[in-house]
């Protein structure tokens, strides 16, 4: 009896754990469908010449009125000459949907990351249905719109906003600008929520404002003198404006003659500077003779000074002259004057 029981409770948790396992496989496929938001069944092939599809990649959605019926396949560029340099996008759409004439394809967001997806918005009146192949032209597409240009319009907007806000906005602008999600209406709605606010905050701004006319007025009188000395210092240059011209003008034509000075002057000061280079040189290889000329200076000068104490004149008397004059090939001759007074000898 007992091993009766037992085989029945095996057969019964092998029963539970089939039929768990059914049932999860069962929701991770439904799961798996709604994530991959695919559409099943035959489809046709189309293809669609965009002006730019930033963004777009192959895998993409395909969408009618929100839901996807078709898989972007390829992403190139055109090959035909007539249609100029523009993007070539392979796309399949199933059987089911209605492709007729007068059908447009057109880029928009999926979100503010940046991701995009073709929708396709057939006409008000049905026309005849579009054969398999058919090339959706540009005057039939619509490339995304560009948010840079749009959001740098409303950059003044967005400096007032807080991070929550200004994500608000964007989504509502795009879902605006794209046709879908919000109407104008509650973008107008947000504006004048903005409104409201810097409305609420108006006292703020006139005590601000107040502060800043207290200020002025406390210093009235500074800013006045101010004021009046910049016109009276305007009007002076203005008066002067001539002369102001003519002192420019002839600075110019002193900068000019001193540069021509300097270029003039620059070959007998390089001259000057070497020579009183050799002469320093010279001063300092002498420097012992120098010295003992300079120690016996005041000495010598002392005793001409007590010669000359009787009269304003003194009497000299050469006593020898020597020199060299040189002559050809070399030879240096002796040229002087030998002493022959007796104050010499």
């Amino acid at each position: 009896m007992s091993g009766f029981l037992g085989l029945n409770g095996f057969r019964l948790t092998i029963l539970k754990s089939v039929v768990f396992t059914v049932v999860t496989i069962l929701a991770t496929v439904a799961l798996a469908g709604t994530i991959r938001n695919s559409a099943s069944g035959d489809s046709h092939t189309f293809t669609a010449l965009f002006t730019d599809v930033t963004s777009l990649h192959t895998g993409d959605d395909v969408r009618m009125a929100g839901v996807k019926v078709g898989t972007v396949d390829s992403i190139g560029v055109s090959e035909d000459p007539a249609a100029g340099d523009v993007a070539k996008v392979r796309f399949s759409v199933t059987d089911a949907t209605p492709m007729t004439r007068g059908t447009t394809a057109q880029l928009r967001f999926r979100n503010l990351v940046g991701q995009r997806y073709v929708s396709l918005t057939p006409p008000p009146t049905p026309g005849d249905t579009l054969p398999g192949g058919y090339t959706f032209p540009t005057d039939q597409t619509t490339p995304a719109l560009d948010l840079t240009a749009l959001f740098n319009g409303f950059q003044p907007l967005f400096r007032l906003l807080d991070a929550d806000d200004v994500n608000k906005l964007s989504s509502q602008i795009i879902a605006v600008f794209q046709g879908e999600g919000p109407t104008v209406e509650d973008l107008v709605s947000s504006a004048a929520s903005l409104t409201s606010t810097l409305a609420d905050r108006d006292q703020v701004i006139g005590n601000l404002i107040t502060d800043l006319l207290s200020v002025v007025n406390q210093r009235s009188d500074q800013l006045d003198t101010t004021i009046v000395t910049l016109q009276q210092l305007v009007t002076g240059l203005a008066a002067d404006r001539k002369t102001i011209g003519q002192s420019i003008s002839g600075m110019g034509d002193l900068t000019q003659s001193v540069s021509s000075l300097l270029e003039k002057g620059r070959k007998p000061l390089k001259g000057s500077i070497k020579s009183l280079g050799d002469l320093s040189e010279n001063l300092a290889d002498s420097s012992t003779e120098l010295d003992t000329f300079l120690k016996r200076l005041p000495t010598k000068l002392d005793k001409i000074g007590r010669l000359a104490s009787y009269g304003s004149w003194l009497n000299f008397y050469v006593c020898s002259i020597q020199g060299r004059i040189p002559l050809p090939e070399g030879y240096m001759g002796d040229l002087g004057v030998n002493p022959v007074d007796r104050r010499c000898r």
